[in-house]
C-alpha cells in the first residue's frame, strides 16, 4: 500500500533523508520512529504530496504519486502533528467542506460525519466553532475528516499528542480496528510504550536513514537485546541517552 524507493530530499548541501526504501503491506499498523531532526515529517510531507523528492519514487496503493497525484492523494488520508482548522467553522461545517472537496453526496457524508463525530466524543461540541476547541479535541475532529471520505491508506505526524488519557486509548483503539478492516495506517510516533502496544511493524530513522525495520522482536534483535523493550532497542539503535554528571548538571562542589 505504501512503498519508497530511493527517497531523497537535500536542502541545499544537507541531506533531510537519505535513499529511504520502504513497503507497508495493507491492514498493518506501520510506526515511523526516530530522534528529533531524523526526518520523519519530511518523509510524510513526501508521501503526502506536500513535498517534492530531490529523488526517488512514492506509490501509494499501487499508484505512482508524482505521475497521477490527484489519484493517489484521493486514496490518502493525512492528519499533521498540528492540525490547522478554519477557527470560526463548527465540526459540522468543517466536515461539509471537507466532504465537498472530496464530492462526496451530501446525506451520505452527513451521516457518516455523524458518526464519526459521535465515535471521538464531539457530539455535544458538533455545532461549536472550532476556534474554542482543546487541541486534543482539534487533533480528533482532524482525524475524523481524515476518515471521512474512507481513505484506504492513512496518514498520520504524532496523532497522540494533546491527547488525555482517554482520547489517546480511544484512538488506539480505533487504529487497531481500522486496521482489523484492511485500512494501511503508517504513523510517526514519539511516544515509545504505544508504538509497542500499537505497531505490527516499525521502521527507524537516524540522520535521514533507515538504520533498522521490522518486528519489535527483529527490531529487539538487531540492538542484541531479545529481551528489551522498544525503548531499550530504539537507545541502543539511534546511540541515544545523555551522558552527564552531577558535574555537569549541578556545578563543581554540588555532586
Amino acid at each position: 500500500m505504501i512503498e519508497m524507493r530511493g527517497l531523497r530530499k537535500d536542502y541545499g548541501g544537507f541531506s533531510a533523508v537519505q535513499g529511504l526504501d520502504l513497503d507497508v503491506a495493507p491492514g498493518q499498523v506501520y510506526g515511523f520512529l526516530g530522534p528529533n531532526g531524523a526526518g520523519k515529517t519530511t518523509t510524510i510531507k513526501m508521501l503526502t504530496g506536500l513535498l517534492k523528492p530531490t529523488a526517488g519514487t512514492i506509490r501509494l496503493c499501487g499508484i505512482d504519486l508524482a505521475a497521477e497525484p490527484l489519484k493517489a492523494k484521493a486514496l490518502t488520508g493525512y492528519v499533521p502533528d498540528r492540525p490547522e482548522l478554519f477557527p470560526s467553522l463548527s465540526a459540522r461545517e468543517t466536515l461539509r467542506l471537507v466532504a465537498g472537496l472530496h464530492g462526496l453526496a451530501a446525506p451520505a457524508a452527513a451521516l457518516r460525519s455523524a458518526g464519526l463525530v459521535e465515535a471521538f466524543g464531539l457530539t455535544a461540541f458538533f455545532d461549536e466553532p472550532t476556534g474554542s476547541y482543546s487541541h486534543g479535541m482539534r487533533q480528533k475532529l482532524a482525524l475524523a475528516c481524515a476518515l471521512l471520505p474512507s481513505p484506504q491508506v492513512l496518514i498520520l505526524d504524532e496523532p497522540m499528542v494533546g491527547l488525555d488519557p482517554q482520547g489517546g486509548r480511544q484512538v488506539k483503539d480505533l487504529l487497531r480496528r481500522l486496521a482489523q478492516r484492511g485500512l494501511t495506517v503508517f504513523l510517526s510516533i514519539h511516544t515509545l510504550e504505544v508504538a509497542e502496544q500499537l505497531c505490527d511493524r516499525l521502521a527507524v530513522l537516524q540522520d535521514g536513514r533507515l538504520v533498522a525495520e521490522g518486528t519489535l522482536q527483529d527490531l529487539r534483535r538487531r540492538a542484541g537485546n531479545e529481551g528489551g523493550d522498544l525503548e531499550q532497542a530504539f537507545l541502543k539503535l539511534t546511540g541515544g541517552g545523555l551522558a552527564l554528571d552531577d558535574a555537569q548538571l549541578f556545578g563543581d562542589g554540588h555532586g
